[in-house]
């Protein structure tokens, strides 16, 4: 951390405490510069840009995690996937777009990471899932997407 006062690089952390929210810590530090030994404040906030979801018609909104959730408790209905399961592919999904540095991420892309994770949870329910994002037109893109499936687990 730059001294606000003489402009050196090395200090040291006198002191540290969390926020009565736990979304701030603010640090004492004191300057190492022997000519300064000055004390100051450094506040360090978690970055908080909200990931945004690029959709096909090019508008762009907010990744809201409930809708991913959403859409893969309707692709499991009526199966035998676990609520756990389900929320543990929704915090792969997510972990995912936290590792990225880009802030915005296309349905296109979302989707494609969600059919993966359901290829391995689930046949049916990725074939639903499918079906949606792929947006099939009649029987015939089912039965190639089943084959497709069929094929892949042989």
């Amino acid at each position: 951390m730059k001294c606000p006062y003489c402009g050196n690089l090395g200090d040291k952390v006198v002191d540290s405490r969390e926020s009565r929210e736990g979304d701030v810590i603010r640090r004492r530090r004191q300057c190492l510069n022997a000519e300064c030994l000055r004390r100051f404040t450094s506040y360090e906030r978690i970055d908080e840009i909200p990931y945004m979801v690029v959709k096909k018609d090019g508008t762009r909104e907010r990744f809201e995690r409930q809708k991913l959730i959403g859409g893969l408790l309707k692709a499991c209905e009526k199966r035998p996937v676990s609520a756990t399961a389900v929320e543990d592919v929704a915090d792969r999904v997510e972990a995912v777009l936290q590792e990225r540095s880009e802030k915005e991420i296309s349905t296109r892309e979302i989707g494609a990471l969600v059919m993966q994770e359901l290829k391995k949870l689930d046949q049916v329910a990725y074939v639903r899932f499918a079906s949606v994002y792929r947006d099939f037109r009649d029987v015939d893109d089912f039965v190639q997407e089943a084959r497709a499936l069929r094929g892949s687990k042989e």
